[in-house]
């Protein structure tokens, strides 16, 4: 829960900072969603409320500080405090949940995160210092929206895991979940794919494939649903992204959807 919320607000300030409003709102609503929940395991006594109150500070910040830079209201100095604290959070947090994954098929240690995390403030403290090359400083600038997109690409990875641990798992899965999570990162590939994020792109689309289509086959491979459910879900899939490719093609004049996919991996 935890690392969806940082995921969001690492998401959030990156498109905050690129406009997309539809996209700023959808992770400010799983920015809320989150914090309601975590509100419930509060008042349930699940959460010990020093936690609670640290997890409130840091949204309350987040999203003032967030929205107050897309209004223009915010000193640039303090946006860069808070791009430094997601960039080290971020990367913090990814290689210890990747690591926590295969518990207990690894040792129990906080070892990858506590790296993670020293190297972050390293690389923090040697941008802001101008210590690093110009391109050094640009991709330090990127990480806290890559570990974000990672953050939310592992989720899958996670889950596909404990499908193939506990298979009896795959019958609690809610195949309309499943299908809803691919339609609805479905739906923002031709956006990103049109303003040439590889990021936005990445992620949409490990999502479509691994979180929503990958369960599908986990949940059609175990019976649980219907052949003919399974396939027009795949050929709705296929289908869009292949209306996808062909739209930004005749949008951009290409001849070629080739074209549009060098122009996303390149940049130009």
């Amino acid at each position: 829960m935890f690392t969806g919320l940082l995921g969001n607000l690492s998401l959030l300030s990156y498109f905050i900072k690129k406009r997309e409003t539809e996209v700023v709102v959808v992770q400010t609503l799983g920015v809320v969603t989150i914090y309601i929940v975590i509100s419930q395991l509060a008042m349930a006594g699940s959460m010990p409320l020093p936690h609670y109150a640290v997890t409130s500070v840091v949204i309350a910040c987040g999203l003032v500080v967030n929205f107050m830079n897309y209004f223009h209201l915010l000193n640039p100095v303090i946006w860069r405090y808070w791009e430094d604290f997601i960039t080290i959070a971020g990367l913090s947090a990814l290689p210890q949940v990747m690591w926590s994954t295969f518990i207990p098929y690894v040792p129990n240690t906080i070892l990858p995160g506590a790296v993670a995390f020293v190297l972050a403030i390293l690389a923090v403290f040697m941008s802001r210092t101008g210590k690093l090359p110009e391109k050094g400083i640009k991709f330090v600038g990127s990480i806290s929206g890559w570990t974000a997109t990672l953050l939310f690409m592992w989720m899958p990875v996670s889950q596909m895991w404990t499908n193939l641990l506990n298979p009896d798992n795959i019958k609690g899965l809610s195949a309309l979940s499943m299908l809803l999570a691919m339609i609805g990162n479905g739906l923002m590939i031709p956006r990103a794919l049109f303003t040439r994020d590889l990021m936005w792109f990445t992620g949409s689309t490990w999502a479509c494939v691994f979180y929503g289509w990958g369960n599908l086959v986990c949940l059609y491979c175990c019976e649980v649903i219907s052949r003919e459910f399974f396939l027009a879900s795949t050929t709705a899939f296929v289908a869009w992204l292949v209306f996808s490719f062909w739209r930004d093609t005749q949008v951009y004049g290409y001849n070629s959807p080739l074209k549009s996919l060098k122009e996303l991996i390149s940049g130009s």
